[in-house]
């Protein structure tokens, strides 16, 4: 069953009692006014009765026509008196509105024929059934109404919700172009603004996406063509000095003196080879860390940048720093390594402040420089992108701040697992 008719079956039944409830009272009412004109209309037959014994002369037609609620008729002598035919619903509406009625008053009259004198419902009764039908014409009138009414605003509100259904459908496709139309109902609108803004933003996601993984492409090649470049032109030149100094010794073995000077140059481009591999492997794996505390690999890290830029860089670490497992002292290395090379890159500074603090229960990173500065909010590059993602990787919350003038501020805030406290 649809919502529709859900609504329209309660709606009915709503209307039902109220029907019902409305005849009960009526009824109720119906039947006090009813005893109160029966009972009026027994003492105008009691007065009428008599009238007739004391002056059979003044019972005439002019005067039983126009009396209400009360019946005279005239009887031949040996006629039966006639008993009204009510219908059944009269006659239970009569009994259930006037149960005491007395019985009729029989008189002979001087000429022989009989006066029979009643009480007559009748029209109270047809009074009672006008009011009865009015209300229930008024209650059915009601209900159409309303239910023209609900069906009116159900189907204008399905039709939103129907194309909603359809936009959410495209958007499962793939099609994050749509837009639902914007309606007359308040309602209707906040939900297309809200559908419209998901979808946008859902549109935006996927094309930053789409850029971060040419980008992330991109990289991989450039990483691929240094690290190529690197083992060719560095490691790959030592290598064949070494294989040609290796032959030369073969060559003047009975000179001691090129023998010694053909060793002093293998030796230096062995330690040239070791560490052109150790500056590679901690290019792409922070060996360190496995042997360090992230606060020894935090330090040797900025006095390396320091070295490499020519830019300042104070690093401030609390003595109570905690024991990190190393997915997360990687994390946070490769993030303050990230973000040094994005100071080095874009900052234009020269000095920058590495705080790490240990405070009720958290680790708080603090990276400021004092460079130019940026007006945000910017789209985020790689770096930032990578310093974010290594962020949630963290379970962290991470802030980024700027000025045009006052540098950059990166704030990172770590949850600390209890053990680790």
């Amino acid at each position: 069953m649809s919502a529709l008719w859900r609504i329209n079956v309660l709606v009915t039944l709503f209307f039902a009692v109220v029907a019902v409830s409305g005849l009960a009272l009526l009824l109720r009412q119906a039947s006090q006014d009813v005893q109160r004109e029966m009972q009026a209309a027994q003492a105008v037959v009691e007065y009428v009765r008599e009238a007739a014994l004391r002056a059979p002369a003044s019972i005439n037609s002019s005067l039983t026509d126009n009396l209400r609620h009360v019946r005279i008729e005239w009887l031949e002598p040996g006629q039966p008196p006639v008993e009204p035919d009510n219908g059944a619903l009269d006659r239970w509406l009569a009994k259930h509105l006037f149960s005491d009625q007395a019985p009729p008053v029989l008189l002979p009259m001087p000429d022989g024929r009989q006066v029979r004198i009643a009480v007559d419902p009748v029209d109270e009764i047809d009074e009672v059934w006008d009011s009865l039908l009015q209300l229930l014409i008024l209650c059915v009138l009601a209900l159409l109404l309303s239910l023209l009414t609900i069906s009116w605003a159900v189907r204008r509100g399905v039709r939103v919700l129907d194309e909603l259904l359809a936009g959410l459908h495209q958007v499962a496709q793939g099609q994050l172009d749509v837009r639902l139309p914007l309606h007359s109902l308040p309602e209707a609108r906040q939900l297309a603004g809200h559908f419209n803004s998901m979808a946008s933003t859902v549109q935006q996601a996927q094309a930053d996406n789409a850029e971060l993984t040419q980008a992330l492409l991109a990289l991989q090649e450039r990483e691929r063509t240094r690290l190529g470049q690197t083992l060719h032109d560095d490691l790959g030149q030592y290598l064949s000095a070494i294989r040609a100094q290796a032959c030369l010794l073969h060559a003047v073995a009975d000179q001691p003196e090129a023998v010694k000077s053909t060793a002093r140059c293998l030796d230096d481009n062995c330690q040239h080879l070791q560490d052109g591999f150790r500056a590679l492997i901690r290019d792409l794996y922070p060996v360190l860390l496995e042997q360090l505390e992230l606060d020894a690999a935090l330090q040797q890290l900025t006095q390396n940048w320091q070295t490499a830029q020519g830019i300042r860089c104070r690093l401030l670490i609390s003595e109570d720093l905690p024991a990190l497992p190393l997915p997360s002292k990687a994390h946070l290395y490769r993030l303050v390594q990230e973000a040094l090379t994005n100071v080095a890159r874009h900052a234009q500074a020269s000095q920058v402040r590495i705080r790490l603090q240990h405070q009720g229960g958290r680790l708080r990173l603090l990276v400021r420089d004092n460079g130019c500065g940026a007006q945000l909010p910017q789209r985020p590059g790689i770096g930032l992108r990578s310093i974010h993602e290594r962020a949630r990787c963290l379970g962290g919350t991470l802030q980024v701040r700027s000025q045009p003038g006052a540098g950059w501020a990166l704030s990172l805030s770590i949850p600390l697992l209890e053990t680790y406290r």
